[in-house]
């Protein structure tokens, strides 16, 4: 038996009556898991960062790797006025990319068609990008390799700002498939 609006609506009568739309919903939607402020400045998006940094569930340590990590930009950018976590923050926002190119597959062509990203996404990609080209810099601890791609970011430079510039770039190179958007 369906349901249909208020109506109660079984298969076979559905079939005869082909004007009845049927309402269901293929899942519900997850709810979104609330997330705790860190314990030293109290801010939701450190702890989001540390949960894309950590490995097998340890999550001491990887509070403990970003914490040390702030101290040594704070260290390296002695004559700047702003704390370490507004520089942070500052470095997450130059690598935060503005658009994405998705492939869309029109008559037999595939395109690449530039999309906005919704703002979590956003947030998301700069994350998981700092971490990523973070973990690949040489270094003696991960901590150092942190702060050297945090430091980068803040500049302008390094991989995960590079990675956004590609971004960007790859999205104005395809700005005329911009009519497929989804």
């Amino acid at each position: 038996m369906r349901k249909t609006g208020t109506d109660t609506v079984l298969p076979q009568e559905a079939a005869k009556n082909k004007n009845i739309f049927i309402l269901e919903m293929r899942k519900a939607k997850p709810k979104k898991r609330v997330i705790l402020p860190d314990p030293v400045f109290g801010e939701v998006r450190v702890t989001k960062f540390v949960n894309h940094l950590m490995y097998d569930g340890k999550k001491n340590t990887a509070f403990t790797i970003f914490y040390s990590a702030l101290e040594t930009v704070k260290s390296k950018m002695p004559n700047e006025e702003k704390s370490a976590l507004e520089i942070w923050k500052k470095a997450l926002e130059n690598i935060t990319p503005q658009v994405e190119v998705k492939s869309r597959r029109i008559g037999g062509a595939t395109f690449q068609v530039p999309t906005e990203i919704r703002a979590d996404r956003k947030e998301s990609i700069s994350m998981k990008n700092l971490i990523i080209f973070a973990r690949k810099r040489g270094g003696k601890t991960m901590a150092d390799k942190l702060a050297a791609e945090i430091v980068d970011a803040y500049n302008d430079q390094g991989g995960a700002f590079k990675r956004k510039e590609d971004m960007h770039r790859m999205a104005e190179a395809n700005r005329a498939f911009a009519h497929f958007r989804f």
